[in-house]
């Protein structure tokens, strides 16, 4: 026989594809793992045994996340147009938050939710939530967000009733880094700043959320004058329609840590023991009443001194974050080396157990 000429009539034929088989190891991530061969579209290698078992964490520079690799566990979260889901990847194990926002909604929360997506993509600091990856399918906006086990500063808040100031000192201290972030970094206003979009975990760790209705400030005179954000914690400044810059950020931490010292929000409504009529009886105290304070009975001068310095009525007299950062209440407890990873998981973790 000739090379290069076939037996006549010779058939081949190839096993059928097991296609269970093949699901099983290879996702629409493109990635092939069996035993300790690897494939990926960065070629092909042999891991070793303890990289089978474990193999490293993604990281958010990685870009390698799919939807088809990770499986819901749980909702843990509902609002503004959709759903958060705890989900866990695959092959890593690692747990994730999923926003899952439904697009059949107003186009005014549609440009909120565009802003999120830009905002949350590019921030990379350790004190906001990290933004992995986001798609958009079948109507629908996802994205795959940092999990926090702790849950929220809420939910925390509803167990203990109230933060000692020197927890409170550290927490701050966290919040502040994650404004100054945003702030001088990325030139945003957060613009809803409340204890439910702060975010905690089991190491102690605080970062700041839900980047819906912050703006990112084309302009270097870093003022907006839109409407946007949960009224309780808005300044009034931005209550009135007047133009408001990074300060507006300030006013709503002054308000938030005062609710956690004292364990209620800072404005009571005129009748004890009755709710508020309307939230512009709310906005109008707001606007026209002296601003809230500490008790000075019940707790130090410094912290008196620091939520002043936060809720001053005009915003050029209120501190800036990095001002702030340099007050006394921030370093008075320093040396008490605060423990925030026992102190957040001592009452339990509302997501921790799933």
């Amino acid at each position: 026989m000739r090379r290069g000429n076939l037996i006549p009539n010779l058939k081949l034929t190839l096993p059928p594809p097991d296609e269970v088989s093949l699901a099983k190891f290879l996702t629409q991530s493109g990635t092939f793992m069996d035993g300790n061969l690897l494939v990926n579209r960065d070629g092909v290698r042999i891991v070793s045994q303890t990289e089978v078992e474990a193999p490293p964490p993604i990281k958010p520079t990685d870009n390698q996340l799919s939807l088809a690799d990770i499986d819901t566990i749980k909702v843990i979260g509902k609002g503004n147009g959709g759903i958060v889901q705890l989900v866990q990847h695959k092959w890593t194990g690692q747990f994730f938050a999923l926003k899952v926002i439904q697009m059949n909604i107003e186009e005014s929360y549609r440009r909120q939710i565009a802003q999120e997506l830009k905002i949350n993509q590019s921030a990379q600091c350790s004190y906001v939530v990290v933004c992995y990856q986001s798609f958009y399918d079948n109507g629908a906006i996802s994205i795959i967000l940092e999990y926090m086990d702790g849950g929220s500063l809420l939910d925390f808040l509803k167990k203990v009733k109230t933060v000692p100031e020197p927890y409170l000192a550290a927490i701050c201290k966290q919040v502040l880094k994650g404004l100054l972030y945003l702030h001088h970094e990325k030139h945003v206003i957060h613009r809803d700043l409340k204890p439910s979009n702060l975010l905690i975990n089991h190491i102690g760790e605080v970062k700041i959320t839900d980047f819906g209705v912050s703006a990112i400030l084309a302009s270097t005179s870093g003022q907006a004058n839109t409407f946007v954000g949960t009224y309780n914690y808005m300044s009034p400044e931005r209550i009135v329609g007047g133009k408001y810059g990074y300060k507006s950020d300030i006013w709503s931490l002054g308000l938030v840590l005062l609710e956690c010292a004292t364990g209620q929000f800072p404005y009571s409504p005129p009748e004890q023991g009755e709710g508020w009529g309307s939230f512009y009886e709310l906005m109008e105290t707001i606007v026209e009443e002296p601003p809230p304070s500490a008790p000075s009975d019940q707790f130090s001068p410094q912290f008196c001194s620091f939520i002043s310095a936060c809720v001053q009525k005009e915003p050029e007299a209120r501190l800036s974050a990095n001002q702030l950062m340099a007050h006394p209440f921030i370093t008075m407890y320093e040396d008490l080396d605060v423990d925030l990873s026992s102190y957040f998981t001592s009452v339990g973790s509302p997501l921790a157990t799933l």
